[in-house]
């Protein structure tokens, strides 16, 4: 029978070691990213308040083809839509049929 005294004992190490290895990875990760989070982050917001311009496009009178493929997406913005009108400058709602504030 085999004896499992040294994989037992190996055990712990490459425990030890590729937590270590981590540690070290997420710290490298952060090094790099880290100045640049503000930026992916404003960079995401820009897009997003772009998505939703796309997509409420039709219903604040701009002509859209794809209008058909994108009212499926109008339930997942109305959480957000509050927060995007007044990000835009629009002190109130655009849209007749959202009443937000």
């Amino acid at each position: 029978m085999p004896d499992d005294s040294g994989m037992n004992a190996a055990q712990p190490w490459t425990k030890l070691f590729a937590q270590r290895w981590a540690a070290f990875r997420d710290g490298l990760d952060e090094f790099y990213k880290g100045p640049y989070r503000q930026m992916f982050a404003r960079e995401k917001q820009s897009e997003d308040d772009f998505f939703t311009l796309i997509v409420l496009g039709e219903a604040l009178g701009v002509p859209d083809p794809a209008a058909y493929y994108t009212a499926e997406f109008l339930p997942s913005l109305y959480q957000d839509f509050h927060a995007w009108h007044r990000r835009m400058g629009m002190p109130d709602s655009p849209l007749d049929h959202i009443a937000c504030c």
